[in-house]
C-alpha cells in the first residue's frame, strides 16, 4: 500500500515541476519556473527521507517530509505563494485588499472599515479579519511585519501624522495581543504624505485613509 502511495507522491512532485508555467502567482517567468521545479524535486527528496524516518507510518512520514522539504528547496518564493493564497482566502469579503510584488505581500485596510471617523479605536466589526491575519502571521513566521498608517490631507499635517501613527500602533497592538512575535513588528505613521488618490475628491480621500501591513522576508531568508 505504501509503495502505491509513494509512487503517486513522486508522480505529483514531478507533475508540479513540469507545470511551473501554470503557477497562478507567476510574475517573474523563469524564476517562478525554477521555484516550482525545485519545490517538486525537493518534495520528492523529502518524501523519501520522511518515509525512512517514520518507520511506523511510512505514508504519513513521506507526506510530511514532502511538505517540509518542498518548501525548503523552493525557497521563499514558494513560501510566499502559500502565504498569499492563505491570506486571499481569509480576507475574502472583508474589504481588505491583498497585493503581491515579488517576495513582498501587502494588505491594504481601508480606514472606513478599520476605524471610526477621526479615531484610532479599531471597529469591533474588524476584529475577525485581524484575528485571521494574526493566525496567518503566527503560522507563517519567516517575514517581517511593517504596519503603516495613512490619512487624507484634511486638517493639520501634525494632527494627521499623529493620527496615522496611533492607527498603525492600534493595529500592531491588536496583532501582538493575539500572539504575533513583537520582534518581527514595526510601525510608522505617514500622515497624508503618501496618497494613492487625489485628496480633492471624497472618493480619493477615502482611498488615502488606510492602514497597510507589509510582509517582507526576514534577513537571511532566501
Amino acid at each position: 500500500m505504501f509503495r502505491l502511495s509513494f509512487i503517486a507522491l513522486c508522480a505529483s512532485a514531478l507533475l508540479i515541476s513540469g507545470c511551473a508555467s501554470q503557477n497562478p502567482y507567476d510574475q517573474s517567468g523563469p524564476t517562478s519556473n525554477r521555484t516550482a521545479t525545485y519545490g517538486g524535486l525537493g518534495a520528492l527528496a523529502g518524501a523519501a527521507a520522511g518515509a525512512l524516518i517514520n518507520h511506523d507510518n511510512r505514508g504519513k512520514g513521506a507526506l510530511i517530509g514532502a511538505a517540509v522539504a518542498g518548501a525548503a528547496a523552493a525557497g521563499y518564493g514558494y513560501y510566499a505563494d502559500k502565504q498569499e493564497a492563505e491570506l486571499r482566502r481569509s480576507m475574502q469579503g472583508t474589504g481588505v485588499e491583498v497585493q503581491r510584488q515579488g517576495d513582498v505581500i501587502q494588505l491594504v485596510m481601508p480606514g472606513n472599515i478599520t476605524f471610526a471617523t477621526d479615531s484610532a479605536q479599531i471597529s469591533s466589526s474588524f476584529y475577525k479579519p485581524l484575528n485571521d491575519l494574526a493566525n496567518s502571521l503566527r503560522q507563517y513566521n519567516q517575514n517581517s511585519i511593517e504596519v503603516v498608517g495613512h490619512t487624507d490631507s484634511t486638517g493639520s499635517h501634525a494632527y494627521n501624522m499623529d493620527l496615522s501613527q496611533r492607527r498603525a500602533q492600534g493595529v500592531a497592538d491588536y496583532l501582538l495581543a493575539q500572539g504575533v512575535d513583537p520582534s518581527r513588528m514595526s510601525t510608522r505613521g505617514m500622515g497624508p504624505d503618501q496618497p494613492v488618490a487625489s485628496n480633492d475628491t471624497v472618493d480619493g480621500r477615502a482611498q488615502n485613509r488606510r492602514v497597510e501591513v507589509t510582509l517582507r522576508p526576514l534577513p537571511g531568508v532566501q
